[in-house]
């Protein structure tokens, strides 16, 4: 029991259910001085409460107790209550109307607060396009598409039809213009006028229509709407500069630079530079060199300080000469160290940042800002050397002194082979060689590129052992340079090994494949060794390489010939006439084979052409003179051989075959004075004598007894030599008369090509029943040999070389193997 507790009297369990809000206590109200109040003021302009005004909520449900029905309420002056119900309508509610409902819900109808029995909403009305403002707009827009698809063209390279655009844009923006005035709108687009007129103006430059172009610049420059117009005073220069009218280009320029403040400090030193640009073109060298070295006191570059020298050179100054070299190698590149490329073996995150910088945009524009000055300083003491001293070695010296101080120290080196080179231009060849062989201990890169020019200098000499021995010394200190592995191909080529050689030239394509000496001489290399596809393979890539390289084609075509093509080869000999148009022998090539195709016609314009350009080959003039003797037209045959004789006067054949011209053509006068002077200068030719018998007897001269009797002592002197001659070939051994003349037949075959194909083209012609004809093919082919032997071996001469390959295997390998 003492854990029970009583209820405490005082304590009331059901208190607080009675409590109410004062504010409901209707009973209350006769006593409430603010209600009364507003009941005596609003009471009577009120409207009456009806029930057709919609209830909310709470007066739908009529206030009701648990003990009886739910009776509405009326107030105590007979006004229904704010929630009174009557019939059947409710009061108009607003709190609620933002959840989904309005004052048009009745009671009973269906709860949607998103409204979606009334269906979907009605389409948004769309803007009229007809007010002024919209075509405004809309012109607006046009103009500026086009500008921006103009700007496109041209930054692709359509400049026809980016001008186009810049054309429509002007027309556009002037209908835009009157369009405003027409509306009275005195609000100009001044932006959109200037750009579409610079726009404009920059399209004429750009496709060169100057006059043009001007006019649309003087527009925006006299505009004072335009603020800093007066800078396009500089492209108006830029063009009276491309029309070379250097007078108004300076005056322009100098409008430019007086509307340019000293804020833009580098677009002024810009201008200067091209003020001085033009100075130099009319020829006023002090008034370059006042705004070169202007340029070079304020803001220092490689290409003015390059141009500073230039403009001392041209007045000789040398001691301003020094100074200027001296300021160029002192200008700040603003380029980092090539160190700092270098990646670290520590730092994994360091590594990938220098990895992907290594090649980009920055480092490139770098290089390429390095490469320049290197190239101006090379340039400026090979041109300064031989004239700031007495000679130039001296100059050399003292410009490889200022470099080695500076900081482009690399270059000395360069500058060193440079004057080695020098000597060779002055073809003091022993003082290249010496300064070349200075290198010998130095570093590898320098030492490899002296080794190298050696290497190729002693080949040009033909000391191949010396040529060998700097190549394997080049090779040693550079086994990557592709130049030295070149030189020791040639080197071997030149001792016919010809394998050794292609492999040299693989190893040079392996480490440069765009070096175009080793494709090339892999070619003959494979020509030599009969692997004509292979050849056909390597020279096809080099054609691919240079386009335009007569040589190569003319390869293209002997192959093509030798694998028995000669439509390829006639097609590549026309793409080798397309580029050199006035090469004898290739034209003199095509109409050979023209010539075996039996095309005639075709082959005698190749090769009247020929003559014409080179009128001294012997093989074109003999083909023309035969191909006229053999249409019957003597006459213009006597022409070509009577050339043949001056060229080879000791050769009795041509001389014969103008007396045989003059003979055919009925002159019979003429032959007989040609063939008494082939007599006086020949006695013992039995040909000339035979056809003296003949016209003497024709013509009924007495002189025929004395040329008859002067025949048989020939004749009879010929059978005894030849006698003699039988008779000491019977004493000899047996193998070795066969050897000999195994040996003489193939040498005859060999160096008488040429002349094989004229006696078949000379016994090809109608036969006669005279001496001379029956027997003169086979003299002719006895006693003319071509001195210069068949014609794919004949060695270039001076303006007039043909391509073949003995030719390059001997002078053209490795030609470019001294730097320029």
């Amino acid at each position: 029991m003492e854990h029970v507790h009583l209820a405490v009297e005082e304590e009331d369990l059901y208190s607080g259910y009675n409590d109410y809000n004062p504010t409901f206590d209707s009973e209350e109200l006769e006593n409430d001085v603010g209600f009364l109040q507003a009941v005596r003021t609003s009471h009577g302009r009120r409207p009456p409460m009806t029930a057709k005004f919609p209830g909310t909520a709470i007066g739908a449900r009529p206030l009701a107790s648990s003990f009886g029905s739910r009776i509405p309420m009326v107030s105590s002056m007979g006004r229904p209550m704010t929630g009174a119900v009557q019939d059947g309508a409710a009061r108009p509610m607003t709190a609620v109307r933002a959840a989904g409902y309005t004052s048009t819900l009745t009671r009973g109808t269906n709860f949607d607060p998103l409204g979606q029995s009334r269906g979907p909403a009605p389409p948004l009305e769309t803007r009229s396009e007809d007010t002024p403002e919209e075509k405004i707009k809309i012109l607006e827009k046009k103009v500026n598409d086009l500008l921006e698809e103009s700007c496109m063209a041209q930054s692709m390279g359509a400049i026809q039809l980016a001008l186009e655009k810049a054309k429509e844009a002007g027309r556009k923006e002037r209908i835009l213009v009157r369009q405003r005035e027409h509306n009275g709108n005195a609000d100009i687009n001044v932006d959109l006028t200037y750009s579409v007129l610079l726009n404009l103006a920059n399209q004429y430059a750009n496709n060169e229509m100057y006059p043009d172009a001007l006019r649309s610049y003087q527009v925006i420059v006299k505009n004072k709407m335009f603020s800093n117009a007066g800078r396009l005073k500089v492209n108006m220069a830029n063009i009276y500069f491309k029309q070379k009218n250097y007078p108004k280009a300076i005056k322009f320029y100098r409008m430019a630079l007086d509307q340019i403040s000293n804020a833009h400090k580098e677009m002024r030193i810009k201008i200067m530079q091209n003020i001085g640009v033009v100075f130099v073109r009319i020829g006023q060298y002090s008034d370059a060199i006042t705004s070169f070295e202007h340029i070079m006191s304020e803001s220092p570059n490689i290409k003015t300080g390059f141009n500073l020298i230039l403009c001392y050179y041209a007045i000789g100054d040398k001691e301003r000469m020094k100074k200027a070299f001296q300021k160029l190698i002192s200008v700040p590149l603003g380029i980092d160290d090539e160190d700092k490329y270098i990646p670290s073996n520590d730092d994994t995150e360091s590594n990938m940042v220098i990895e992907a910088i290594k090649n980009d945009k920055l480092h490139q524009m770098e290089r390429n800002l390095k490469v320049l000055a290197e190239k101006y300083i090379m340039t400026s003491a090979k041109l300064i050397a031989p004239a700031i001293e007495t000679s130039f070695a001296t100059g050399f010296d003292w410009c490889v002194d200022m470099v080695k101080s500076s900081q482009y120290v690399e270059l000395a080196n360069d500058l060193e082979i440079n004057k080695a080179i020098t000597y060779l231009r002055q073809k003091d060849f022993n003082q290249a060689v010496e300064t070349l062989k200075t290198f010998e201990k130095k570093d590898s890169r320098v030492k490899s590129a002296a080794a190298t020019n050696l290497s190729f200098l002693c080949f040009l000499e033909k000391d191949y052992d010396q040529a060998d021995r700097y190549s394997d010394l080049a090779m040693n200190a550079d086994r990557y340079n592709p130049a030295a592995l070149i030189n020791k191909g040639n080197t071997v080529f030149v001792k016919q090994d010809y394998e050794k050689a292609a492999e040299f030239y693989k190893e040079a394509l392996r480490n440069d494949s765009s070096c175009t000496e080793a494709l090339y001489n892999l070619g003959l290399t494979y020509k030599k060794l009969s692997r004509l596809e292979d050849a056909l393979d390597c020279f096809l890539k080099l054609h691919a390489i240079l386009r335009n390289s007569s040589q190569v084609m003319y390869q293209l075509a002997h192959l093509y010939e030798l694998l028995e093509d000669p439509q390829q080869a006639i097609e590549w000999l026309i793409q080798v006439i397309s580029v050199t148009p006035t090469d004898p022998h290739a034209l003199a090539k095509l109409g050979e084979l023209h010539d075996s195709e039996g095309d005639k016609s075709q082959a005698f314009q190749y090769y009247y052409e020929s003559f014409r350009y080179f009128p001294s080959n012997i093989d074109v003039i003999e083909w023309l003179g035969a191909y006229y003797i053999e249409t019957q037209f003597c006459e213009k045959a006597i022409q070509y051989f009577e050339r043949a004789t001056l060229i080879q006067p000791t050769q009795v054949k041509w001389q014969l075959m103008v007396a045989s011209c003059y003979r055919r053509s009925g002159n019979y006068q003429k032959a007989l004075d040609t063939y008494k002077d082939i007599h006086s200068k020949f006695p013992e030719n039995v040909e000339c004598l035979r056809f003296l018998v003949r016209l003497c007897t024709d013509m009924g001269l007495k002189e025929v007894q004395e040329y008859a009797t002067k025949l048989k002592k020939v004749e009879k002197m010929k059978e005894l030599r030849e006698q003699r001659v039988k008779s000491g070939r019977e004493g000899s051994g047996r193998g070795r008369r066969e050897g000999s003349a195994g040996s003489a037949d193939s040498s005859h075959s060999s160096s008488s090509t040429k002349g094989e194909r004229l006696s078949a083209k000379m016994r090809s012609l109608p036969s006669s029943a005279e001496p001379y004809e029956a027997s003169s093919p086979k003299e002719i082919d006895a006693s003319y040999v071509d001195p210069l032997g068949p014609q794919m071996e004949r060695p270039k001469t001076g303006a007039r070389r043909r391509v073949d390959d003995d030719d390059f295997a001997d002078e053209e390998l490795g030609d470019d193997l001294l730097p320029e």
